[in-house]
């Protein structure tokens, strides 16, 4: 930008330099042969040539490019025109040259996301294409058994179609999932709030998910400490979700014979941190920045094993912005993995 304000500014100094030395030299001329000559009469004659000749080049000519860059600027319906003050002097250049090269800043800054968004759209079709296969596929072919002759026998009969019932129910939970999560980010699905006990709710999850925890040998704890209530404000149903994907992940990627960790805290701005911890096999730190993409796994072999739908912490962070609050993840690989959210105190 200054580059090309001091083009301009030469461009004045050099025109009025040839207009001046022209116009002195003719007047110059002229008073020699008809007039009596003086130096000084040249040299004043010379000075206000100059100084007339450089105002009005400068901003003659700037007015002039001003007129027509403004006339392009305004072409853009898309730029707000109306930032720009319409009159002749360098300053609504300038604005112009700020308001164009930001344009063009946002527009490369838009085009870099839409490229990361068309390889994050074409990774989400192959992810949701496999996860809807796999479960189709292992019905189609339990149908098709029984239709080539498996329905004689009544054992394969009952065992085959309680396999194609799991193979549906898993479809079904895929589709609840992305029902749920594409209400979530298109704000269709209003979230009441109200205060609640987050003890309360978080020992309740607890007795839910005992057995489950029992079948890996996994120890949960809640800190005897939390035995008053601590009133949130928040909406309870989708919290207990929140709460119940976290520790079924907890238990999902324990160790056998580990340890899940359960804890409330008192941060700043009046809220509390829900801290949900396990000693399990960690994620890499690679991997952090993705974990709350749809369908992302980290061990995609291990994960489908152990079933879901991939759509779990997805859902988990649109339902904490939901709250207008935060969550957080500090893992190690091999050492275990901390997940971390924020609530709002009910005001005693």
């Amino acid at each position: 930008m200054a580059k090309k304000i001091k083009e301009t500014y030469r461009f004045a100094v050099n025109s009025a330099i040839q207009i001046t030395l022209f116009s002195t030299v003719v007047v110059g001329f002229l008073t020699y042969f008809f007039f009596q000559f003086s130096i000084a009469f040249c040299v004043i004659f010379a000075f206000f040539v100059a100084l007339f000749s450089f105002l009005l080049l400068q901003f003659k000519v700037q007015f002039f490019i001003f007129q027509k860059v403004k006339k392009i600027y305004d072409d853009f319906s898309f730029l707000e025109s109306s930032t720009i003050i319409n009159k002749s002097s360098i300053t609504d250049i300038n604005s112009i040259t700020r308001e164009v090269s930001k344009f063009a800043s946002d527009k490369k800054r838009e085009i870099e996301t839409l490229k990361i968004r068309e390889e994050y759209r074409r990774e989400f079709l192959g992810n949701i294409s496999h996860e809807l296969k796999t479960p189709l596929f292992t019905v189609q072919g339990y149908i098709a058994t029984l239709l080539d002759g498996g329905m004689k026998d009544k054992t394969i009969r009952k065992k085959y179609l309680a396999r194609a019932l799991n193979g549906v129910e898993r479809l079904v939970y895929i589709v609840e999932d992305l029902d749920t999560i594409a209400k979530l980010e298109m704000s269709d699905e209003r979230i009441t709030m109200a205060p609640f006990d987050i003890v309360l709710l978080i020992q309740n999850v607890l007795d839910l998910l005992e057995m489950k925890a029992n079948k890996k040998d996994i120890l949960m704890t809640f800190d005897d400490k939390y035995n008053k209530p601590i009133l949130v404000i928040g909406n309870y149903d989708k919290i207990q979700q929140v709460v119940t994907n976290l520790i079924e992940n907890s238990i999902k990627y324990g160790t056998i014979g580990g340890s899940t960790e359960i804890g409330v805290e008192d941060v700043i701005n009046n809220r509390v941190l829900i801290n949900i911890s396990d000693n399990g096999e960690g994620i890499d730190a690679k991997n952090i920045p993705r974990l709350f993409e749809r369908f992302f796994r980290v061990d995609k072999s291990g994960a489908r094993s152990e079933g879901g739908s991939g759509l779990g912490l997805a859902i988990v962070k649109h339902i904490i912005e939901a709250h207008n609050e935060k969550i957080f993840v500090e893992s190690t690989l091999g050492t275990g993995s901390k997940f971390s959210f924020t609530l709002l105190k009910a005001l005693d």
